[in-house]
């Protein structure tokens, strides 16, 4: 079926309607016969609808010239769907009801006074752009309540080409927007997509012999026949392929919208602003594109430098952008540099804002520059019905689900990889998970993770249904259950990651797939194999917290004042620190720092000869060490109060993880904290710390993905290990100056 065909109904059910209008001698002036909807598009499907209205002025007298016109095409065979209105009668349905208005915005003449045909199709456009601001919104809540009610037509087990998001209902309203004047979409994209769906319809409805806009899973075969594909997965993988581009198209249609509405009325064409985001990457009208300082050529890591901005700042990423930097972008060396594989973590770590990003990374080529594996799970269906979203949808949504379980696990960069990774292997004849491991293992090599976490991603992938498979079919409560598990991970660290995982995979499947009942069978299993892996794997005491030597002091640190020195270091600058030791020495540097919006990616931090060392790698270029020292003695003196400064607010709602190690150390209380990766974490830790009158011994500051995980030493002002009640109250003002309820 092609447009041709379409066209020739359409030519077919016009001349039907005009020779009826004819054979009833309807006049020429004041009356006119026109179409709206689909059939005002010229977009007949083998059973469409004729939608017709026989419009006239006021003060022209219809009489029985309607029932005229109707009974010839009702004789026909025609379906009809018809009514009778004048122009203003028009113009009020249409502000009565958006499902009118966006039929009437395809007015097209049939029969009768062209110029009232001409007059109704202005009227009703004026009307439109008129009121849009205030009906835009109704609109919107309108397509969303469809979207839930029907899903997606990307992800349907039985798609409606119609109603479902990304379909054809969608695609309509995307030209009612354009409409408007107020957004724009790219017209030569949605229209092909358009029209492919057409065909699509059409072929369904010849297959069905009746109007339908539903695909029956026994009818893709016969859809792959009659529009020329290979077989029953080359059908469903074009109609996915068009409902995602045309979801994509309304989703980023709409937040421009939603830009737009929360904007001013505009009075003329003014430049963007931009603010900066990231070296290179700056934010213009809720989008992010590139500055006039980015070099793409140059810079292999601009790409997910702009998704992981777009992501974290639930902005658009703008797809001219994105194809542009798919198109002219430096390529990813082999291995992936540390700063390309932190902001990988970071934008799928990022939550829902992820989905998006991901989606214009997909539409515009540029995720084959990023992970060219994906291409082996690209909308491939799921074999279980329990499955609502294609493969590599499923994907998104784990990395989605796997964001908020961060705080839970030793290795969050492991965790979000094997999320991505874990059904790589699908679309084979092999069991998908021996299959997805060594992809998994040559994906995170080249990412440039260590050997280690090489190995673990690749494990969990082989492993990720263990925990779920076992716990459902063996009893968690005899000891062998757990034995064969705990030979399977091999480690503590391996199950929280594996744990994490599973209950990842499974929100993201569906409802059905995480119950109370599986989640308690998961959860019971996984403590006893914690048990287990912990008894038969004693560490000697101490052994995990043997330091090397103290090293000396940093050139140029004299006893008794105090010194900042940077160099140069890796893709940034190491600061070193020294001052006359004392309780909060390393809260106020650390709020030196901070207050320079110097990005932190690790610290360590030490007493030596009464002087406290603190050195700090940096995520910036050099800063200047006057300018550091300056705030540090502004801080101290108290002419500037960092408590005012940051803010304790953890991003996506997780609430700061802070936990006792008491197996960590004998000689001192050791303090895991895990939260948001933002500025002044390391000072809100230590400044609540020196209000207790509790000294950091030895910080060791790192960041994982968006998370910071940060553990501290600590000991009594006149040194030794707190007491338990003394931890547990370090903790809890720790825990306090982190949390939003602190403000």
């Amino acid at each position: 079926m092609t447009s041709a065909e379409r066209s020739a109904r359409t030519t077919e059910a016009d001349a039907l309607c005009a020779s009826a209008y004819e054979r009833c001698g309807g006049p020429d002036t004041g009356i006119a016969l026109v179409a709206v909807g689909g059939y005002g598009r010229a977009e007949l499907a083998p059973y469409s609808d004729l939608d017709v209205v026989l419009v006239h002025d006021e003060d022209v007298d219809v009489g029985e010239l309607a029932e005229q016109v109707w009974y010839p095409l009702w004789d026909s065979g025609a379906r009809l769907d018809h009514s009778v209105r004048t122009l203003p009668q028009m113009v009020a349905a249409a502000a009565a009801d958006l499902r009118v208005a966006l039929g009437l915005l395809d007015v097209r003449h049939l029969a009768g006074d062209p110029n009232l045909t001409l007059r109704v199709r202005t009227t009703v456009l004026a009307h439109w752009r008129r009121q849009a601001r205030r009906q835009l919104p109704a609109l919107r809540e309108l397509v969303r309540a469809r979207h839930e009610l029907v899903g997606e037509l990307a992800h349907l087990s039985v798609p409606d080409l119609k109603e479902a998001e990304g379909g054809l209902r969608d695609a309509t309203v995307l030209k009612a927007l354009v409409a408007t004047w107020l957004v724009d979409v790219p017209h030569a994209d949605l229209e092909r997509t358009r029209q492919a769906l057409l065909d699509v319809r059409d072929v369904v409805q010849q297959l069905a012999g009746r109007p339908t806009d539903r695909i029956g899973p026994e009818a893709w075969g016969g859809l792959a026949a009659g529009l020329g594909l290979e077989d029953d997965l080359a059908a469903q993988r074009q109609v996915r392929e068009l409902g995602r581009r045309v979801t994509h198209l309304s989703r980023l249609t709409w937040r421009r919208v939603g830009a737009v509405l929360a904007g001013p009325a505009a009075t003329g064409v003014r430049r963007p602003a931009l603010t900066p985001l990231a070296p290179g990457v700056a934010l213009a009208a809720g989008e992010v594109v590139l500055d006039r300082r980015a070099r793409p050529a140059e810079d292999p890591a601009l790409l997910l430098r702009a998704c992981a901005a777009a992501a974290e700042h639930d902005a658009l990423l703008a797809p001219p952008t994105a194809a542009r930097l798919a198109r002219d972008g430096a390529p990813l060396p082999d291995p992936w540099p540390d700063e390309a594989r932190d902001l990988f973590v970071r934008l799928l770590a990022s939550g829902r804002g992820l989905l998006p990003v991901w989606e214009t990374l997909e539409e515009t080529g540029a995720l084959d520059r990023i992970l060219p594996e994906w291409e082996r799970v690209r909308l491939l269906p799921h074999a279980s019905a329990i499955h609502r979203y294609t493969v590599d949808r499923h994907l998104v949504e784990t990395c989605i689900e796997a964001s908020a379980l961060i705080r839970e696990v030793s290795r969050p960069d492991v965790l979000m990889v094997a999320a991505l990774l874990h059904d790589i292997g699908k679309g084979g004849s092999a069991d998908h998970s021996v299959e997805g491991e060594p992809v998994a293992g040559a994906v995170a090599a080249r990412m440039g993770f260590a050997p280690e976490a090489v190995d673990l991603v690749a494990a969990l992938v082989r492993r990720h249904l263990l925990l779920a498979t076992t716990a459902t079919t063996r009893d968690p409560a005899d000891p062998a259950t757990a034995e064969v598990v705990a030979a399977a991970v091999g480690s503590a660290e391996a199950l929280a990651l594996l744990a994490a995982l599973t209950q990842a995979d499974a929100r993201a499947t569906s409802a059905q797939a995480w119950t109370r009942w599986r989640a308690g069978l998961v959860g019971e299993l996984t403590r006893r194999t914690a048990a287990l892996l912990e008894s038969g794997a004693l560490l000697e005491s101490g052994a995990s917290q043997a330091a090397p030597e103290l090293p000396p002091l940093p050139p140029g640190a004299r006893p008794g004042t105090v010194s900042f020195t940077v160099e140069a270091a890796a893709d940034g600058a190491r600061v070193t620190v020294a001052a006359p030791d004392r309780v909060g020495l390393l809260a106020d540097a650390a709020a030196a720092l901070a207050l320079g919006r110097l990005p932190v990616r690790s610290a360590r931090a030490w007493a030596r000869d009464g002087m406290g060392v603190s050195v700090w790698d940096v995520a910036a270029e050099q800063p200047d060490p006057a300018v550091l020292r300056t705030r540090y003695d502004a801080v101290v003196a108290g002419r500037i109060d960092p408590a005012t400064r940051f803010r304790p607010v953890d991003a996506g709602g997780l609430a700061p993880a802070v936990v006792v190690r008491p197996e960590a150390s004998r000689q001192a209380t050791v303090l895991e904290v895990r939260t948001a990766d933002r500025p002044g974490v390391v000072h809100l830790v230590c400044a609540a710390l020196a209000g207790l009158g509790v000294a950091v011994r030895s910080a060791h500051v790192d960041t994982l993905g968006p998370q910071a995980v940060d553990v501290f030493y600590l000991q009594e002002e006149s040194a030794g290990a707190l007491g338990n009640a003394r931890a547990a109250e370090a903790a809890h003002a720790v825990r306090a100056a982190l949390s939003a309820a602190a403000r």
